[in-house]
């Protein structure tokens, strides 16, 4: 089953099931294919998906952030909620054990020995394991290994 029948499924047992959480987390999701499929022309497949889904966490990441600063708790569990939705969309993510064995594999495959080689390593971590860690803890690891 695609991605996008999955989300139309689940949006609707949601519906059924009166869970507003997860219907608008999930019509949010909705929004941003049908903006990018029609400003674009094309029928996304699911690994566009996941990568609109990872720019959605981001968004809601960097809210939660700001709400926090304002000590605006209640909008930060808001966002907190969607992210826990978006989540059941992605693959399974890397634990730490996990993540240091790739990035270290990649450090070996593209032979890179100091900081001076992060761009290249980072190039190659985001496309082979990109789907299953976001940038920023792959980007720590990377100098975690390099450092």
């Amino acid at each position: 089953m695609s991605l996008k029948q999955k989300l139309k499924d689940d949006l609707k047992d949601a519906m059924r099931a009166k869970d507003i959480n997860k219907r608008d987390s999930i019509r949010s999701i909705n929004t941003m294919i049908k903006q990018v499929e029609v400003d674009q022309r094309v029928e996304l497949e699911d690994s566009d998906i996941i990568k609109l889904i990872q720019r959605g966490i981001k968004q809601r990441e960097e809210a939660i952030a700001q709400y926090k600063d304002a000590s605006r708790d209640d909008l930060a569990k808001i966002e907190q909620d969607q992210i826990d939705v978006f989540m059941q969309y992605m693959p399974k993510q890397l634990d730490d054990n996990e993540l240091e064995d790739a990035v270290r594999k990649i450090i070996e495959q593209t032979g890179a020995s100091s900081m001076k080689d992060m761009g290249k390593v980072m190039g190659a971590a985001k496309s082979s394991i990109g789907e299953s860690a976001n940038g920023k803890r792959i980007n720590e690891m990377v100098k975690k290994l390099l450092g």
